[in-house]
């Protein structure tokens, strides 16, 4: 299991490739931790760099390169991470990324391939030109060094007593989780069109779901990852799930009041905040800005996938 001393040892690995993203006092008990500032345009940066310098320290990186199953963001930060490592780079995104995710996928020099209407389409794509090629995979969400690479954004946040993260595959959540302990308390917000760890803490483990949201693009996985479901577990991560038009609707709030350009899974953690109960001082992980800046003056069209 991730633990606190596998983020900090990312931390070490990774602090000279990603930014340290601040963190902006909303009103007394509120902060934003403004993670859509991050290379690539979200977190994801941080585990594809733990991911790839802990398998080049392990002489574990091949010649081929590496390759990730994306929505779009995993792929924006692998692409990122092996562009400045000089590493190649294949990135599988579905059929339905949108086309800013794809476009700056190949300004990155990735080499792109788009298979299927879901993640989970393109993660089967993946697997087989891993198979092919020999090349390094990198989970978008479900590795060791991945989950710990996340979590470093967790040793950054201000004191609080309250975390809401959104949550695709669990990977972040997982991280953030693992970084804090019991140091504050964990909330896992999720579309209830992709409410993924939801039906797994229901389940009692990682089963698929349906995946139907405005927020699909980002928060579009079909299943928990094995080891977000473990974590969430351990750490007592309380799970609640926001409909589309609340996500919309925060979205809006973000850009109209702070003008802040985030993505709808973005704003999934802010839509969260008004279903729960956060005395003392709450944290929004605002984790994305790869989104079309021309859609935030009007409701964008139901994306499934």
């Amino acid at each position: 299991m991730v633990n606190r001393d596998d983020v900090q040892a990312a931390a070490r690995r990774i602090g000279s490739y990603v930014r340290h993203t601040p963190a902006y006092e909303v009103r007394p008990g509120l902060w934003f931790k403004l993670e859509l500032l991050q290379h690539s345009g979200s977190f994801k940066a941080r585990g594809a760099f733990n991911r790839i310098l802990a398998a080049r320290e392990a002489g574990e990186l091949p010649g081929s390169g590496v390759v990730v199953a994306s929505g779009g963001n995993a792929g924006l930060g692998v692409a990122y991470a092996a562009a400045v490592l000089g590493v190649p780079a294949e990135v599988f995104v579905p059929v339905t990324a949108p086309a800013t995710k794809v476009a700056r996928l190949r300004e990155l020099g990735a080499r792109v391939q788009q298979h299927g209407r879901e993640y989970a389409e393109a993660y089967a794509a993946s697997a087989i030109r891993v198979a092919e090629t020999g090349a390094l995979f990198v989970h978008a969400y479900d590795q060791p060094e991945v989950v710990a690479g996340q979590g470093t954004l967790g040793l950054e946040l201000p004191p609080c007593d309250t975390v809401l993260v959104a949550v695709g595959g669990g990977g972040l959540v997982a991280g953030v989780a693992a970084a804090l302990g019991d140091r504050a308390r964990v909330v896992a917000v999720e579309p209830e069109g992709a409410p993924t760890l939801h039906a797994a803490l229901a389940a009692g483990a990682p089963v698929d779901v349906a995946v139907d949201s405005v927020a699909g693009d980002s928060l579009g996985a079909r299943r928990a990852g094995a080891i977000a479901f473990d974590l969430a577990v351990h750490h007592k991560v309380e799970s609640i799930l926001v409909s589309d038009a609340a996500i919309v609707e925060a979205r809006r709030r973000l850009w109209h009041e702070h003008r802040l350009a985030v993505e709808h899974g973005a704003a999934a953690a802010l839509a969260g905040l008004e279903l729960v109960a956060a005395p003392g001082t709450a944290v929004v992980v605002l984790c994305g800005a790869n989104t079309d800046p021309a859609t935030l003056y009007a409701e964008p069209a139901h994306a499934a996938g």
